[in-house]
């Protein structure tokens, strides 16, 4: 895992009904431990990439962070004396996951299991610690209750053979690898390949296949060896909505996926946010951990990891078991549904109080807080469902809703699509956006067809587009749309400011680039009540990269005024 691995996109096509069947557990989970571990947390650098050695048969490059001598050697020091599975099991279960996925081996080629296909092993005798880590942390998380799965990273950039004339060699040391794993730890409910997108050729991954499904008929596999399987992997983004092909969004919960001393660690808002995207988006979260040397999950990532817990045993009946829509999300929130029973995941204050979404044919019957008894007032007509929650009732992060319909909401039905927050133009005014004139700060800024604009730019530390709407009017929305999902992360910021003369700058909102699309309302206070409108002729979308360039990359900008 890096951030320099593309991640692979989402597809459209549903799974068999064989693989329908098979995935429907992990569907119902949403919410899983991704395991990040080995011998680089000495070094406190990335797993894998930090190597300063050749990666042959990638097109990454050479590694420069640690001298390949010291990196190879790291497992001579690494002494987890304070690995304790069933309590990493138990943080999981305190996080509300269910299910567990381990780093059994990484692109450094160290495997954590007493592996019969070669002596680069946490069971070395040179190893300190010399036992399995693999067999004891599946044990644990069956114990509680969890599924268990096993990531496996096709490359080897240690081995020898691999991506030589004797890459035959290489490809048996992978089917053997695999088989142990398969064969000597019980049931496996995930394998979660890492193939950096080389072929299935490459790994043989029909072969590989075949075999796993034969030993392990119930298993999920994951699209990175090259065949589609049962489900995609955006990674350290959150996935399009998509409500009919399966996928998982891995994420870190710091900046590094193995651990990092002082690594940044992301907040409680900005975690449930992205759980609340990826769900409502149809997806599952994968977030990742990284353990500190000695064994223990850093205890400030244990007690974020347990905020989100206590916030799912209040709010789990919204997750839990549910599917994404049937309305579409945005950064304004989303919605799950679940039989008769529809949530929405508000992740901003309503304007005014009230909450407007698109027509539905579900006829409703009742709408309430979900953490609350008082009845919610609602509008339904054949153009509009509006909510009125009232103006002072949204608690953030996150306030969830729930909606009870006269009969069950179809499966894979995505209602009100094509249909934004801000179609009310009583409020929000006209669309400008077509008429404003867009200037990048490198690249091109193109025009499509319905007006709408489209920025790319040039790798820089703080790319940025801006509108000018040619006059002082009163700004109040702002929406765009992910393109390019191989260059978002969610490690950085989109940033939205405005301006009167161009020259003084106020900010309006930090929201994750990792997110699959904005809509943001520019408001201000009127009475204590957020109303739409601030006086503006210039916005400015930009990411401040820092001391490693990147791109914007944004589309389908709409920007309503009055």
């Amino acid at each position: 895992m890096s951030s320099a691995h593309p991640a692979s996109g989402n597809q459209s096509s549903p799974p068999d009904a064989v693989g329908a069947a098979r995935i429907q557990w992990w569907q119902d989970a949403k919410f899983g431990l991704f395991i990040h571990w080995g011998p680089v947390s000495v070094a406190g650098t990335e797993i894998g990439w930090s190597r300063a050695a050749e990666r042959r048969g990638y097109r990454f490059g050479t590694g420069t962070e640690v001298p390949v001598e010291r990196y190879d050697n790291l497992y001579q020091e690494f002494n987890p004396v304070a690995y304790d599975p069933a309590e990493w099991a138990a943080i999981a279960r305190a996080a509300g996951m269910k299910y567990v996925v381990l780093t059994t081996r990484h692109h450094d080629g160290f495997s954590l299991w007493d592996t019969r296909a070669g002596d680069y092993k946490i069971t070395s005798p040179l190893s300190p610690y010399g036992k399995d880590i693999v067999g004891p942390l599946a044990d644990a998380t069956r114990t509680a209750g969890l599924r268990f799965g096993a990531y496996y990273s096709q490359p080897d950039w240690r081995h020898p053979d691999a991506f030589t004339d004797r890459h035959a060699v290489y490809q048996a040391y992978l089917a053997q690898q695999l088989r142990e794993l398969m064969t000597d730890y019980g049931r496996i409910d995930v394998v979660w390949f890492d193939g950096l997108d080389l072929s299935a050729d490459d790994y043989g991954a029909p072969a590989l296949h075949k075999m796993i499904r034969e030993l392990q008929p119930r298993i999920l596999i994951n699209n990175r060896n090259g065949l589609r399987e049962d489900f995609d992997t955006p990674e350290q983004r959150v996935g399009n909505m998509e409500v009919e092909r399966p996928w998982e969004t891995c994420m870190t919960i710091c900046r590094q996926w193995s651990w990092k001393p002082d690594d940044k660690m992301k907040s409680l808002d900005e975690c449930l946010r992205i759980l609340v995207t990826t769900v409502t988006g149809g997806g599952n979260l994968l977030l990742n951990v990284g353990p500190m040397p000695d064994g223990r999950i850093e205890p400030r990532q244990v007690e974020r990891l347990r905020e989100i817990g206590a916030w799912l045993e209040q709010n789990g009946d919204a997750v839990y078991d549910t599917r994404g829509g049937p309305w579409a999300n945005g950064s304004w929130g989303g919605s799950t549904y679940r039989d008769r029973k529809i949530y929405i995941h508000l992740l901003q204050p309503p304007l005014n109080g009230r909450v407007r979404l698109a027509a539905i044919t579900h006829k409703i019957a009742s709408v309430r807080l979900l953490r609350g008894t008082s009845p919610v007032a609602f509008t339904q007509t054949d153009s509009a469902v509006v909510l009125d929650i009232g103006a002072t009732t949204y608690r953030g992060p996150v306030t969830i809703v729930e909606v009870t319909t006269t009969e069950p909401v179809a499966p894979y039905q995505t209602l009100g699509l094509g249909s934004g927050p801000f179609d009310d133009s009583s409020v929000f005014g006209t669309a400008r956006h077509s008429t404003a004139v867009a200037t990048s700060s490198s690249g091109e800024a193109t025009k499509e067809e319905i007006g709408r604009w489209t920025v790319k730019t040039n790798a820089e530390s703080k790319p940025s587009l801006t509108l000018d709407l040619g006059s002082v009017l009163e700004v109040t929305a702002f929406s765009a749309v992910a393109i390019d999902h191989n260059a978002f992360n969610s490690n950085v910021d989109l940033r939205l400011a405005i301006s009167v003369d161009g020259e003084t700058w106020e900010d309006i909102y930090h929201g994750s680039y990792g997110l699959p699309q904005w809509e943001v309302p520019v408001t201000q206070s009127v009475a204590g009540i957020q109303q739409p409108g601030r006086s503006a002729r210039y916005l400015r979308a930009w990411i401040d990269y820092g001391s490693a360039p990147g791109s914007l990359k944004i589309g389908r900008i709409t920007l309503h005024a009055r």
